[in-house]
């Protein structure tokens, strides 16, 4: 692949990223302004923001070609943001509350497992030093 597509295809995650943080911004532009927007929008922009940052994350460990184990801990982080995403667009669903707990348990678990030092990185865990496979 050419120097150039490479620089366009590594480029996704920086847009989804970029995109991801003009939302957080109207957001807040929206705290500070509610009349300024339609209705339900708050609720909108805060799962879009969750939901798109978790593809963004994806979409750049794929291209960084992580390994299985690390691949595996970013969709179940990617998945709590989801989760956390559909709690937000919906909450008056009567699943809205399983949602939100399933987003935390997923939080919960990926920063356990940063802790327990899996996958493996050069970081040290409570658990010993990490070791590489």
């Amino acid at each position: 692949m050419s120097i150039r597509a490479e620089r366009v295809r590594s480029a996704a995650p920086a847009f989804l990223g970029i995109l991801t943080l003009a939302a957080v911004v109207l957001l807040f532009v929206q705290d500070a302004e509610p009349q300024l927007f339609p209705g339900r929008s708050h609720e909108f922009l805060a799962a879009f923001s969750l939901a798109m940052i978790s593809f963004a994350y994806l979409i750049f460990q794929l291209l960084r070609r992580s390994g299985l184990k690390e691949m595996a801990k970013t969709i179940l982080l990617a998945a709590a943001f989801l989760f956390w995403a559909a709690n937000q667009l919906w909450p008056t669903l009567p699943q809205a509350g399983l949602f939100n707990d399933i987003a935390i348990a997923l939080f919960v678990l990926d920063l356990f497992l940063v802790i327990a030092g899996w996958p493996a990185s050069t970081s040290e865990s409570v658990f010993g030093p990490a070791r590489r496979h």
